[in-house]
């Protein structure tokens, strides 16, 4: 009997012990947790720290905040400049997925925004493909399968601030990426029909090389695609059509060196063929 008595004692102490833990546990659970240091703050606070995080590369930070100041003003100016900084801490992340998904919602969300012309400028930056840009990250596939998306968009971006707004103070960097831009889009081609040349495959290296007669009248690769024309069409035995692209490219190039030195094949990546 004692020894009964002493179990079901012990029992309880147990189940009680249990409960303590049960209900301590739920305050964990339920109660406030983590306290928001930012409920109380104005939103200019919540928007000077996030530009503070912006501007010590704490981009993360930054984002977390700015998501927090739209969630609370959801209309008006502060949501607005919440998704403008939120799609320039995703680029100086890095995070070029993240920053478009931004800024294109920016763009979409506010068509008569008095800050479009940065958002355009902001979505031509992202996809700018300067020397560590999204186009010289394509190592190792093959030329067959890369195309200049990044590129076209960027271009296209700039062209949308030189068009509607000529007169931002964004619009001469803008020009000026895009007169980059065509060269470097020209040049990539370029490097692309060489490739195909190289591998025999002179049908799709003339392709390549028209398109940047048609697409980029003026670049400098316009005068090795003309002699790529050229030569694909004399292995091809086109020699009318051989003679047509010669003549056009004396035309236009006379003093080229091509025919001296003829087509360059180098360890080069495509990327970096227009410096």
């Amino acid at each position: 009997m004692m020894m009964a008595m002493k179990y079901l004692a012990g029992v309880r102490r147990a189940a009680a012990a249990v409960l303590v833990l049960t209900v301590v546990a739920g305050c964990g659970i339920f109660g406030k947790g983590e306290v928001d240091r930012t409920a109380k703050m104005t939103p200019n606070e919540i928007y000077a720290e996030a530009k503070d995080e912006i501007a010590a590369g704490r981009y993360g930070e930054a984002v977390k905040l700015l998501t927090k100041l739209e969630s609370r003003y959801p209309f008006g100016a502060w949501a607005q400049q919440a998704q403008l900084d939120t799609a320039f801490a995703f680029y100086k992340d890095n995070d070029r997925t993240q920053a478009l998904i931004a800024i294109e919602r920016f763009i979409r969300l506010y068509p008569t925004s008095d800050k479009l012309d940065y958002a355009y400028y902001l979505k031509g930056l992202i996809n700018f493909n300067d020397e560590q840009g999204a186009l010289a990250r394509l190592g190792g596939q093959d030329l067959s399968e890369r195309d200049l998306k990044a590129a076209r968009e960027s271009f296209e971006a700039f062209r949308q601030v030189l068009v509607r707004y000529p007169e931002s103070k964004y619009a001469e960097d803008s020009r000026l990426r895009m007169r980059y831009l065509v060269n470097a889009m020209a040049g990539g081609e370029v490097h692309i029909a060489r490739y195909y040349y190289s591998r025999g495959a002179f049908l799709a290296a003339v392709n390549r090389a028209q398109g940047v007669v048609a697409q980029y009248q003026g670049a400098p690769a316009v005068e090795e695609a003309l002699f790529i024309m050229m030569k694909s069409y004399e292995r091809l035995g086109l020699e009318e059509l051989r003679g047509d692209a010669e003549r056009i490219l004396r035309r236009n190039f006379p003093d080229t060196e091509l025919f001296a030195s003829g087509l360059r094949f180098d360890d080069r990546s495509w990327w970096q063929v227009w410096k």
